[in-house]
C-alpha cells in the first residue's frame, strides 16, 4: 500500500501567526467549515460536541488522495474561483469560498486539528498543525483510525482537539448563534447540532424565526414576500403600512473588474429589515451575537454581521431593529475580492459596499424606524384608551358610591327624626357619624380614581413647541412620570391623549364632571400665538372655572392677561426664529 504523505504549502511561521489570530469567535470558525461543506455539495453537516473536542462532519464528496483532492486542499491561499465557470459546484451551488484560507479557521480553535476524509470509499487522514514538521510535512493518520460518526462512503470530518474556544452548553444556544451566519437553510442543506448525549437538533431558517417576533417589516425581492405573511400585525387598519413588501432594490454601478475592464453592473439588494415588538429577554448570553443587527450576506453566507453602527445614530429605537440583506454582487468572481480575510467584514472603500451603506442609511433604516415609531404610538394609544375606559368605570363607581352615601345618610337621619320628635344636636351628630362609619368603605375607590388621573397639563400651541419641549423634558428630569403629564404635541405618545379622544372631552370627564377632588396642575406656555388658538384659550377658561393651580411660562414681548393669574411674577423666555430658547439668570431661577 502506498504511504501517503501530506505537505502543506505555506510557511509554518504564517500558520503560527495567522492560526490563533484570524478569527475572534467560535461561530465564525464554524461558519468557514460549514461553508467548505456547502461547497463540497454536502446535504448535511454535523456539529458534534465531544469530550475535549469539537467535530464538524459533512457528507460532501470528500477528498481523494489519489485524484489530487487533498493536495488541492493543502494549497493554502490559492483562489478557488476567478470567473463564472468555476463559481459553481457540481450541484450548481454558488460557491461560498474564494480565498483558500478557510481551512485555517480550525487552527484558531485548536493547535492541532485532525482532518479525516473519505471519497468513493478511499480513506485519508492527517493532522493540520500550527507547528508542522520540517518542510511543511504533516503527521499522517492511519486508515483504520479514519472513523466517522455520521458519514459513510463520502465526506469529511474536522476534529478540533482541546479547543481554546468553546460552544454553548445547550443546542438551542448553538443553533441561535450559527443561524445568524447561515440564515437561508433549506431541505437541501441541513445543519445538525449534536450534543455529548447524542441528541441531534436540526437548525431552522432564521428569518422565519425572527418574523414571529416582529411588529413591522420591509421585504425586498420576490424571495422574501412570503416572509412578510409570517409577521402578525395587531392593528389591521395599519397593516399595509407596517407590512411593506417591495421589489428588489437595484443600483447601477460602473466598476473595473479583475481583468481591468470597465463595465456597468447591477447591484441588487434583496432581503428584509424589521422591528421587534419588544426587546425584553432576547439576548440570552453575553457571548451570543446581539439580537439587534443588520447583516450583509453574499452567496447565502454572512460577510458582515452588523452594519447598524455604521448606518445608525445610536438611538434607543435602533435597539428594536434587525435585518438581513443579500448582495451577491459582493461575491461576483470577476470583480475584485472585497471580503476581509476573516470573513468578518468588507473593505469599506469598495463602491459596492458604499452604495449599500448609503441606501440603508438614507432610505431603508429611516423607513423601518418610522414604522416602529408608528407601531409604538398605536400600541400606547390602545393601552391609554383601555386605561381611560377603566378610569371612566372607576369614576362611575365613585359617583354611585357618593350618591349612595348621600341617600343612606339622609335616610338614617330622616328615620331618626321620625322615631324621635325630640332630639338633641348631639344625637343628630351621632347619627351622621354612624352613617359615615357604615358607608365609608364605599370610598376606597376614590384613591384609585385619583391615582389613575393625569396630574399636570402643559397648555401650549404647536408654534411654541421648542419651549414646551424644554418644559416637558425638565419635568421628566425632575422625576415627574411621563404618564402623569398631558402634552398634546409631545413626541412621546405616553403623554398624549389617544388620537380619537378629544382633549376637552377628557378634561370634562375627569376634572369638571368628576366627584374626585384631585385637581390638575396647569403650566401655560403663553405667547402671541395663543390669541389665535381656540384650544389654548378654552384651556385657560377651563382652568379658571375649575380653579386649577397654574404657572405661566411666557415668551418675551407678550403679556399674559386674566383669567390667568397675572398678579404674580411669571417666567419669561426668549425664543429665536430657529426655536433656540434662552433666558436671564433671574428667569432661569423662576423656570426651576
Amino acid at each position: 500500500m502506498e504511504t501517503k504523505k501530506y505537505k502543506i504549502e505555506i510557511d509554518p511561521r504564517i500558520l503560527e501567526l495567522l492560526g490563533p489570530n484570524l478569527y475572534t469567535n467560535i461561530y465564525y470558525v464554524l461558519a468557514e467549515l460549514i461553508a467548505n461543506a456547502y461547497d463540497a455539495d454536502a446535504h448535511n453537516v454535523y456539529i458534534i460536541s465531544e469530550p475535549n473536542a469539537i467535530r464538524v462532519e459533512d457528507d460532501g464528496h470528500g477528498m481523494s488522495y489519489s485524484k489530487g483532492g487533498i493536495a488541492k486542499y493543502l494549497g493554502v491561499a490559492k483562489l478557488s474561483r476567478t470567473n463564472a465557470k468555476d463559481s459553481l459546484t457540481e450541484l450548481g451551488r454558488q460557491k461560498m469560498g474564494r480565498k483558500g484560507i478557510g481551512k485555517l479557521a480550525a487552527l484558531s480553535v485548536s493547535e492541532n486539528v485532525d482532518i479525516l476524509t473519505i471519497s468513493d470509499g478511499e480513506k485519508s487522514g492527517f493532522v493540520l498543525s500550527r507547528h508542522p514538521q520540517e518542510g511543511g510535512t504533516l503527521q499522517a493518520i492511519s486508515e483504520q483510525n479514519v472513523v466517522f460518526k455520521k458519514v459513510e462512503n463520502h465526506g469529511t470530518a474536522i476534529i478540533m482537539k482541546n479547543p481554546e474556544y468553546h460552544l454553548h452548553k445547550t443546542n438551542d444556544a448553538i443553533k441561535r448563534n450559527i443561524v445568524n451566519i447561515f440564515p437561508l437553510i433549506d431541505k437541501d442543506f441541513r445543519i445538525h447540532i449534536v450534543n455529548t448525549n447524542g441528541k441531534d437538533d436540526i437548525i431552522e431558517r432564521l428569518d422565519e424565526v425572527f418574523a414571529k417576533s416582529l411588529c413591522s417589516i420591509i421585504t425586498l425581492g420576490d424571495g422574501f414576500r412570503e416572509l412578510a405573511k409570517k409577521v402578525k400585525v395587531s392593528f389591521a387598519e395599519k397593516k399595509d403600512f407596517l407590512i411593506d413588501v417591495r421589489d428588489s432594490h437595484k443600483i447601477p454601478l460602473t466598476m473595473k473588474n479583475s481583468q481591468g475592464e470597465i463595465k456597468t453592473y447591477e447591484l441588487i439588494i434583496n432581503g428584509w429589515i424589521g422591528a421587534y415588538e419588544t426587546t425584553r429577554g432576547r439576548k440570552k448570553d453575553t457571548s451570543d451575537f446581539p439580537d439587534n443587527f443588520i447583516s450583509l450576506y453574499a452567496h447565502k453566507k454572512m460577510g458582515e454581521f452588523n452594519i447598524l453602527p455604521k448606518v445608525g445614530k445610536n438611538s434607543l429605537i435602533e435597539s428594536f431593529i434587525v435585518g438581513q440583506l443579500y448582495v451577491d454582487l459582493f461575491e461576483l468572481s470577476e470583480l475584485p475580492d472585497m471580503a476581509l480575510s476573516n470573513r468578518q467584514g468588507y473593505k469599506s472603500d469598495d463602491s459596492r459596499y458604499e452604495a449599500v451603506i448609503e441606501y440603508v442609511r438614507k432610505i431603508l433604516l429611516p423607513a423601518i424606524i418610522n414604522k416602529r415609531a408608528t407601531y409604538a404610538a398605536l400600541k400606547n394609544a390602545s393601552v391609554q384608551k383601555k386605561q381611560l375606559n377603566e378610569q371612566k368605570k372607576k369614576e362611575e363607581t365613585l359617583k354611585r358610591a357618593i350618591d349612595n352615601f348621600r341617600r343612606k345618610t339622609g335616610n338614617a337621619i330622616s328615620d331618626k327624626i321620625k322615631l324621635n320628635s325630640q332630639y338633641t344636636a348631639q344625637e343628630v351628630h351621632e347619627v351622621v357619624d354612624q352613617a359615615i362609619n357604615d358607608n365609608i368603605p364605599d370610598f376606597g375607590i376614590k384613591k384609585k380614581v385619583d391615582s389613575a388621573k393625569k396630574k399636570l397639563l402643559i397648555s401650549q400651541t404647536s408654534a411654541d413647541k421648542s419651549l414646551s419641549d424644554l418644559v416637558y423634558n425638565f419635568l421628566l428630569f425632575n422625576g415627574v412620570p411621563a404618564k402623569e403629564i398631558i402634552y398634546s404635541n409631545c413626541d412621546d405618545s405616553v403623554s398624549r391623549i389617544p388620537e380619537d379622544v378629544p382633549i376637552f372631552d377628557y378634561l370634562r370627564d375627569f376634572f369638571v364632571n368628576s366627584y374626585s377632588d384631585q385637581k390638575i396642575y396647569v403650566i401655560f406656555i403663553t405667547s402671541e400665538h395663543i390669541k389665535g388658538s381656540f384650544g389654548t384659550m378654552a384651556e385657560i377658561g377651563a382652568a379658571w372655572i375649575t380653579k386649577a393651580d397654574h404657572k405661566i411660562i411666557n415668551v418675551s414681548d407678550f403679556r399674559p392677561e386674566k383669567p390667568l393669574n397675572d398678579t404674580v411674577t411669571w417666567q419669561t423666555s426668549i425664543v429665536d426664529e430657529d426655536g433656540n430658547v434662552s433666558m436671564t439668570k433671574l428667569n432661569a431661577d423662576l423656570f426651576v
